[in-house]
């Protein structure tokens, strides 16, 4: 029986680490054609050369989302690749943590350009393709964009953003056919997670948070859902708690 996933084509954005990489290779397993998306050269081509065993057309394409010109490239190079889009998944994010006496703008422009400037120009490009396709849109968003803490201000004002785009995207595109899910996660096992606990002096233990694995099994189920349905919001917690 064939996949609700075989032969579409989805965009995905971090796919070179954490939820990016398991969304990615969860799609391939399923015959999804993939545009992956990531800054690290070598654990993006990785990530391709592994899902390329279950998948019949994967594309990588290293870009730094803090330069528009890489950017641009990118979209380019997927617009020429593929015929069309079917899903976008946004999961590229960055995290600097810093108290707000303290943090650099830089480091705030920095933040505001990956987790929120790159999905709006990315949707964006890749729109008219979406509404052609009925495709989905995905972000994955953070627990901290709704309750934020101490050091982490700009980061969670970035999702508290994102929230915001995909809440408005929604309600633009629905009449063209395009389900749109957030999905919000607590801590998950994920290089980005394994910076937060070593700047805030805590032991990493992956195995006690939510498995990027766990992640994509939800966020498959979600999209394979029949087209009388759409879910709108998804919250993630780690069921383990710290020791």
């Amino acid at each position: 029986m064939a996949s609700f996933f075989s032969s579409r084509t989805a965009v995905i954005t971090g796919a070179s680490s954490g939820i990016g990489r398991a969304l990615a290779l969860s799609l391939a397993q399923r015959g999804a054609h993939l545009a992956l998306l990531g800054r690290s050269i070598e654990a993006l081509a990785k990530v391709a050369a592994q899902a390329r065993t279950t998948s019949a057309h994967v594309v990588d394409y290293a870009a730094d989302f803090g330069l528009d010109r890489e950017m641009s490239h990118a979209i380019e190079h997927i617009q020429r690749d593929f015929e069309g889009i079917d899903i976008l998944i946004h999961s590229a994010g960055t995290l600097i943590p810093a108290p707000l006496e303290t943090t650099a703008i830089g480091d705030f422009d920095r933040q505001y350009q990956i987790n929120v400037r790159a999905p709006h120009v990315l949707t964006q490009a890749f729109l008219p393709t979406l509404k052609a396709s009925q495709g989905q849109v995905v972000f994955i968003n953070s627990s901290v964009g709704q309750h934020a803490r101490a050091t982490v201000g700009p980061y969670a004002a970035s999702k508290h953003a994102l929230k915001a785009l995909a809440d408005s995207l929604r309600d633009e595109v629905n009449a063209d056919g395009i389900r749109v899910l957030s999905i919000y996660l607590g801590r998950t096992a994920s290089p980005l997670q394994e910076q937060l606990h070593r700047e805030e002096g805590r032991p990493y233990q992956p195995e006690r948070l939510i498995q990027p694995e766990d992640v994509a099994a939800v966020v498959l189920n979600a999209l394979s859902l029949p087209r009388t349905a759409e879910v709108t919001d998804i919250h993630m917690r780690p069921f383990l708690k710290p020791l």
